[in-house]
């Protein structure tokens, strides 16, 4: 049994809003097909992260554990690049120390800006590049031109980002809980796997769909047998990884924040197939402003996980719909182009 359901062939929604005392700037060049994200703070956030990819790349990661000193950072990047991509924060954290930022040190002031890279080397960009590599500067562009919205599809991050089948994406998704504490989810989609469901254009973070933010196709009248088969890119030897953040205005310590990041990490197990596997860098941060205090920190806590997760896996999905093919030969499809006529279930 099947239906037929008309999409529109393009979509142009207003430019997501980001929560107050965030800012984020992208980053990086088509013809190379790489970019660089920065989510900047007003005031420095507190901040912790979950790593579940079995090949990670990351900078400054380690000082987020909740036992590490520095409990707060200026801003966050994701880049892709793979460990070229690393370059960034050293260009981040340029611009940010210009502003006066940074953590203390005696006369000094040293900004604090984590990072999480991703694998796009093999995407048909030209790579080749003069010494040195483009990614410093991009990370200090991406601080520099930070602001209070932010596009989606194939900008930053997510500029050079690809699935097995489909041109990956940066996306965002937010909620709120019962209490009114916000959270927010900035996701760049480079997976091994897929976000859509067999050969349609389903995504598997269709139940969490808000409206028709992805496309409103929902969930398959019957699962196709071919959506439950492995599906990656390439070989299994090849790196991916999905790489973002949680932000919300909760105030959390970093033990509470690195238990946001890890329920964060179940959205994207809910969108993507398969998941945090062995060539993934899979990483999650999770930072809070701090600005609204938990009334029922287990409760609260709980909810506001549930939720991240929720918003990571509609991320997922928007940065997929949202983006846009590369412009080389052979470049796989994009969303819109593949799936955004007519389409079975």
């Amino acid at each position: 049994m099947s239906r037929k359901v008309r999409l529109p062939q393009t979509r142009s929604p207003a430019v997501p809003v980001v929560p107050a005392g965030l800012a984020i700037g992208h980053a990086g060049d088509e013809s190379v097909a790489s970019g660089v994200t920065a989510l900047v703070f007003a005031e420095p956030a507190t901040a912790a992260v979950a790593v579940l990819g079995g090949a990670p790349g990351g900078r400054d990661t380690a000082l987020l554990a909740p036992e590490m000193t520095v409990e707060q950072v200026d801003a966050l990047l994701l880049s892709g690049g793979s460990a070229f991509g690393l370059d960034a924060a050293g260009g981040a954290m340029a611009a940010l120390a210009a502003a006066g930022r940074g953590f203390p040190v005696g006369p000094m002031r040293v900004p604090i800006v984590p990072q999480a890279i991703l694998f796009d080397l093999l995407n048909g960009g030209n790579k080749v590049w003069d010494n040195p590599p483009p990614y410093w500067e991009w990370g200090r562009q991406a601080v520099l031109t930070a602001e209070a919205t932010t596009p989606e599809g194939s900008v930053g991050a997510g500029l050079g980002a690809t699935l097995a089948n489909l041109k990956g994406g940066f996306g965002t998704a937010s909620a709120t809980t019962r209490n009114g504490i916000a959270v927010q989810a900035f996701i760049a989609v480079n997976a091994i796997g897929v976000a859509t469901i067999g050969e349609t254009g389903r995504f598997w973070a269709a139940p969490f769909e808000q409206g028709d933010e992805f496309g409103g196709q929902g969930w398959p009248l019957a699962l196709p047998k071919e959506a439950i088969a492995l599906r990656i890119k390439g070989h299994a030897a090849e790196p991916a990884t999905t790489i973002g953040a949680v932000v919300t205005d909760a105030r959390l310590t970093k033990a509470q924040a690195h238990r946001l990041a890890l329920m964060a990490h179940d959205g994207l197990a809910r969108a993507i197939r398969p998941a945090h596997a062995a060539m993934d860098g899979d990483t999650l941060f999770a930072a809070a402003t701090g600005r609204q205090a938990l009334a029922d920190p287990l409760r609260d806590l709980t909810e506001l996980g549930m939720l991240a997760a929720d918003c990571v896996a509609r991320a997922i999905a928007r940065a997929v719909y949202h983006a846009r093919a590369l412009p080389f030969p052979g470049a796989l499809p994009d969303w819109q182009t593949r799936f955004g006529g007519e389409t079975g279930a």
